[in-house]
């Protein structure tokens, strides 16, 4: 790597402020953030922005259900996210928010520019609208049936099917539903805005295939497995990218469209330029510097697998065509699973960062995480009991042990000073931990943490071989030894002094509560060529402790225990909408604490003979299944309930009917006959979670 200082601007994907951060976000932010870090320890000048992703739909609707502006969810989702970053340590030089006039004028700028040449075009489009909430809606708002007619999986989102991976468009979906309502929708024209990306083909295959300019050793922008993917579409055919949405919407209204705004995602990615432009004003720093169309910068994101096509076809055409200048990595990253299996609420594994941090040390997450990470994109696994097995193996049993056997020696025999001179076995074993520094350096720089990890834990136990071999306290019991017992407690404090710097980028706290330890500066990647002599350091504190199993039972308990839904009202087609339908007598909060309401999945439904109007229902709840008559026949198909999610009253006495016993009752709106709708939960509700 060369010794000039390098400029380097790091972005990672933007989190959308509608929920809280999960364990699976902070692979994205972990890993950047050792990088980051890695870069700044090397002295060069590195700059790492981020920003909440604040408009869209969901953000308009769920600040609709909590009674607030879209504007309050999104301040308070921002300081929720970043008090999460805070506490594992990700080091922002900028935080901000997509929702800015920063954001605002480069979106404007950029749509002018690429429209001045011929990249925007408009389209009649046919889309599915509410016709009860008078909205077009976006393609996860919608389910209904896969159209593949091999699988024909129910409750299936607009986009693609969760079954058989099939993608479509939202008007080729069987039996739609409008997961905001309930109600089926429409389909209604509406003129569109379109980023005319089949223009750009030239340029992207010149971006993919080309070495980077700017970074050292150059090389492609692209992993080769995310290359690949990009190659398939390629083959597919480049489809142009519809860059509007239609009122309602919270987003910025493009400048000559009255009532259309900005799709999300066209602003989301340039909230990587409006942050760094809000930096850039506080700091003093030129702009252009980084982001103009001959800036000598270089320029990295990290992101998710899931949004590739965005950062790598996308992107880097809209940046070409507004005259920006373009990325010169795009690192893409796997999914987390835990325990083998993706997050679960139902089983507990959906873990939020808060949940997390109420149990366990973040620093210990950041640990694990790195030793799993490669340059590849592949899925990662937290396995919580390696998780426990590696931390309290590797960093407390191996590095922290270090210090611990030997510092104690330091403090009481040799008024806590090192020695001036280290014996020869001593200085062979430190001359080899130093001689790692380089291709630990190419490790970190290659995003190669995990056998990064590796490295350094196989020098710490060469320095933990040292000290077995030595002794050190049985070279206590000999008064002739003293000189010897302070030269390989000495060698054992430098060791971990070394260790604790090759571990900086991923453990930053622990570095400096070592650092306040040893009596240093801040730890730098040059400093590995110097070593602690006839030097004062202070009394040994424990640095770190085991992990206890019962603490991620008590988190997994948590993340349980946490994930019941509220209740949403939901807008009811029919006379119950426009209030005719008059509201029942107040009751106390304790006689609605009685009524247990509790998620189901439709398993079966099938007629019932001799019923005109009912259908018996297999429900699922998670810890059992119950059967429920249900007088929706005239409504609903039994093809079409299979595997959707309602809701049910599950503590209703059985009721003993002819055709069985009704063990329940699903929750429904409007009139009744053809006019009724089940009620349904958002995405992410599972069998057998309880509403409160």
């Amino acid at each position: 790597m060369p010794n000039s200082q390098r400029k380097i601007l790091v972005t990672s994907a933007l989190p959308y402020a509608n929920g809280p951060l999960h364990l699976g976000h902070l692979v994205e932010y972990v890993q950047t953030d050792i990088w980051v870090r890695f870069q700044k320890m090397r002295g060069h000048r590195c700059y790492y922005v981020c920003a909440d992703d604040t408009h869209g739909t969901p953000v308009m609707l769920r600040a609709q259900q909590e009674g607030i502006t879209p504007e309050a969810l999104i301040e308070r989702m921002q300081g929720e996210h970043f008090a999460d970053f805070q506490a594992f340590h990700v080091d922002f030089d900028n935080y901000y928010t997509t929702h800015s006039e920063e954001n605002r004028h480069l979106a404007e700028e950029i749509y002018r520019r690429v429209k001045a040449k011929g990249l925007i075009e408009r389209h009649t489009i046919e889309q599915l609208f509410d016709p009860v909430k008078e909205m077009f809606l976006p393609d996860r708002f919608i389910k209904g049936t896969c159209p593949n007619p091999k699988c024909g999986a129910a409750d299936q989102y607009g986009d693609s099917c969760e079954v058989c991976g099939a993608t479509y468009a939202p008007t080729e979906l069987i039996d739609p539903v409008s997961v905001i309502s309930g109600a089926k929708p429409v389909i209604r024209h509406s003129e569109h805005y379109f980023f005319v990306l089949s223009k750009c083909e030239a340029f992207l295959t010149e971006w993919l295939n080309g070495d980077s300019r700017r970074v050292p050793g150059g090389g492609r922008p692209l992993q080769p497995e995310a290359q690949n993917k990009i190659e398939e579409w390629f083959k597919a055919g480049l489809k142009d990218w519809d860059i509007s949405r239609d009122a309602p919407y919270f987003g910025f209204e493009i400048p000559d469209a009255p009532g259309k705004y900005f799709y999300v995602w066209l602003d989301a990615p340039i909230g990587y330029m409006a942050s760094f432009r809000n930096l850039c004003a506080r700091l003093d720093l030129d702009f252009d510097e980084f982001w103009g169309p001959d800036s000598d910068a270089e320029l990295h994101h990290f992101i998710g697998k899931d949004i590739l096509n965005f950062h790598a076809l996308f992107w880097p055409a809209l940046l070409q065509g507004a005259d920006f200048r373009t990325p010169d990595r795009v690192n893409t990253h796997g999914f987390l699973t835990i325990n083998g299996q993706k997050m679960s609420k139902s089983r507990g594994t959906f873990i939020t960062a808060r949940t997390y941090l109420n149990h366990l040390d973040p620093e210990y997450l950041r640990y694990y995480i790195a030793g799993k990470l490669t340059d590849r994109m592949e899925d990662i696994d937290l396995n919580l009991d390696h998780y426990v097995a590696r931390i309290n193996s590797d960093l407390v049993g191996k590095y922290i042990n270090i210090a611990s056997r030997s510092a104690g020696f330091i403090a009481k025999r040799f008024d806590g000073r090192l020695a001036g001179a280290l014996d020869e076995a001593g200085r062979r074993l430190l001359e080899d931990m130093q001689g790692r520094a380089g291709a630990l350096a190419d490790l970190y720089e290659r995003r190669q943490f995990g056998e990064a990890v590796r490295h350094i834990m196989h020098l710490a136990d060469e320095a933990n071989e040292y000290i077995n071999l030595h002794k050190p306290w049985e070279m206590a019991k000999d008064p002739g030894r003293e000189t010897g017992l302070h030269q390989v407690c000495s060698t054992a404090v430098n060791a971990f002094r070394l260790l604790t710097l090759y571990l900086k980028p991923i453990m930053p706290l622990l570095a400096q509560r070592v650092e306040a330890f040893l009596k240093v500066p801040a730890l730098h990647w040059d400093d590995t060529g110097r070593l602690l002599l006839d030097h004062a350091i202070d009394p040994y504190k424990h640095l770190a402790q085991r992990v206890d199993p019962k603490h991620v039972a008590a988190m997994l308990e948590e993340a349980k225990g946490g994930q019941e839904l509220s209740p949403v009202a939901a807008v009811t087609p029919g006379q119950e909408a426009a209030g005719h339908d008059p509201i029942a007598p107040q009751i106390a909060i304790d006689d609605f604490a009685k009524v247990d309401l509790r998620i189901a999945r439709i398993v079966e439904a099938e007629p019932v003979e001799g019923a005109d109007k009912l259908l018996r229902l297999t429900l699922d709840i998670g810890a059992e299944t119950r059967t429920v008559f249900a007088g929706i026949k005239a409504a609903y198909g039994p093809d079409q309930l299979k595997g959707r999610l309602t809701v049910m009253v599950a503590n209703l006495a059985p009721r003993k009917m002819r055709f069985g016993v009704s063990e329940g009752m699903v929750l429904a709106a409007g009139p009744g006959g053809k006019d009724i709708w089940l009620l349904q939960p958002d995405s992410g509700a599972q069998p057998g979670m309880r509403l409160r």
